[in-house]
This record gives structure tokens, sequence and C-alpha cells, in this order.
């Protein structure tokens, strides 16, 4: 009879264990009470009532990813590829979540596989390898729009990998390179051209400062050359000058000696001689100074006196 009342306590100990619930962080649990549905769980400590009710299901309310497997698609231009996707979602209503679908992660796959298709399909090849943002953008408003029965929210979706056939890798490749050899003609072109723009102005301005040394130095030269003409002139100016001081000098002591007429004409005959200079072949003589022609001797004596 005691081990009787011991099993009885023992039992009743477990049923009441089992009636004790802590629900943890980020996790909700939906309880039923005789198969339907009686109530949602939060965080913290619960107590449900033995055998009437139970746990039906535990939601992670985390946001979840799931990595979809790649998915055959053919794009406007009939070019059939591969795209996976990734798709980051999270639980906002366990009721809905748990009472909507039967398999909501199947359900989330196959609802990305079609919509995906429906998104490419309207697109060209070119269109879908460079409309990756695009494409996230309207898969992420037709998915969150579709599962909000579920009591699902899709955060975000991402194209993981666009897979085109091998004929087209291999076809953009050779476009590649091709684009690649391109511009690396036009930037060698480009080089070459500004080279001989830049020798080119090299030369003009070396050009120009030729032409502008040959100009000051003809500048100088004429300075130089004026100068040296001016310099002659004021010495030969110099030199007449004094000669003609000299003359003057010369005719002031012959009359301040007392010479008469005929040697001041003699004096002039000797300029004349002087003028000159042995270089002359004919001498215009003035009718004034004509007369002293008989006057040789006294020329002679005066040459003799020099």
């Amino acid at each position: 009879m005691q081990i009787l009342i011991l099993v009885v306590l023992v039992v009743v100990l477990i049923l009441l264990a089992s009636c004790v619930k802590i629900v943890p962080q980020a996790y909700a649990y939906v309880v039923e009470r005789l198969g339907a549905y009686q109530g949602t769980w939060s965080v913290g400590l619960h107590f449900k009532v033995p055998i009437i009710d139970k746990v039906a299901k535990k939601i992670n309310l985390k946001e979840q990813v799931v990595d979809f497997a790649p998915q055959p698609v053919i794009t406007k231009d009939n070019v059939t590829m591969r795209i996976d996707t990734v798709v980051f979602f999270q639980i906002t209503d366990p009721k809905m979540f748990a009472y909507g679908v039967e398999n909501p992660i199947m359900a989330i796959e196959n609802l990305t596989a079609t919509t995906l298709r429906n998104i490419i399909g309207d697109l060209e090849l070119d269109q879908t390898l460079t409309s990756r943002e695009t494409i996230n953008t309207k898969m992420r408003a037709s998915l969150d729009e579709a599962t909000d029965p579920w009591g699902i929210k899709v955060n975000r979706v991402e194209l993981k990998n666009i897979i085109p056939p091998a004929e087209i890798q291999n076809a953009m490749e050779r476009q590649m390179k091709a684009e690649r050899e391109r511009r690396e003609a036009v930037t060698r072109a480009e080089g070459e051209k500004k080279a001989s723009v830049t020798v080119a102005e090299g030369k003009k301005q070396s050009a120009i400062l030729e032409a502008e040394a040959e100009k000051q130095s003809a500048i100088l030269r004429a300075e130089a050359q004026k100068e040296k003409m001016i310099r002659e002139a004021e010495g030969e100016a110099e030199a007449i000058l004094k000669v003609q001081q000299a003359t003057a000098d010369g005719i002031r002591m012959i009359r301040e000696a007392g010479a008469d007429e005929s040697v001041l004409r003699i004096k002039s005959l000797e300029a004349f001689e002087k003028a000159a200079d042995g270089r002359a072949t004919k001498i215009i003589i003035p009718s004034e100074i004509q007369g002293i022609a008989g006057l040789a001797a006294s020329l002679k004596e005066l040459v003799s006196d020099k």
C-alpha cells in the first residue's frame, strides 16, 4: 500500500512538473486545449492544465536565414540560367505561423522560385546581370505580401549566385577581353596623343624662346653698333673741333704777329694741302687765293721751315 501511494505521489509530481513551462527569450509557445487553440505564451513562467493542455508548437521569433538551392529560370531573350537566393525572414504572428501553412519553409521556397521566374522572365540577360538590386527589391515586396497571412515578414531577399550557361560565360569572357583590349588601345592612343602634344608644345616654346633670344641679341647688337657709331661720331666731331680750334689759334697768333695778307693766303694753301692729304688728285682753289701763285718761293721757304 505504501508503495502504491509512493508511486501515485511520483506520478503527481511528474504531472505537476510537466505543467510548469518556462518560455525562453525570443521564443513563443502555441498552446492547445483539447486540440483547439488556447493561446500563445510569451517569455516567462507559465502553467498548463495537465492532460488537457499541451504545447502544440515552439516558435523561434529570431530573424532566420534560408539559403535555397539554385533554381532554373529563363530570361526574356530565352537564355536559361540558374539562380540561388537567400531569404531573411522573421515570424511575427506565432498563431498564424502555426496554423496558416503546413510547411512554411517549403512554402517560402516554392513561392521564391515562382516569383523569381516571373521577374526574370521580363528581363533580358544583360538586365538580369546588372539589375540585382532591382530584382531583390521586387522579390522582397512580393514575398512579404504573400507570406503576410502566414505570420511571416520577409525582411530581405538576396540573389546569391547567377549562373549562366557555359557558352554564355565563354562569350561574356571573350566580350570582356575584347573590351579590355579596346580600353587598352584607347588608353595607349590617348597617351601617345598627349605625348605628341607635349613634344609639339615643347618645340613651339623652344622656337619662341630662340626667336626671342635672337630678337634680344639683334637689339643688343644694334644698340652696340649705335653706341659705337655715336662714339666714333663724337670722336670725329671732337677731332674736327680740335683742328678748328688749332687753326683758329694759329690764325690768331699770325694776326697778333702782324702777318700781312700774303702770309694768310699761304696758310690757307697749307690748309688745302692738309685737306688733300696726298689722296686728292684735284683741288679746286678759290679765286681770291689764286693770285698767290707767284709766291711759290715764299711757300717753299715756309715748307722748308717745317
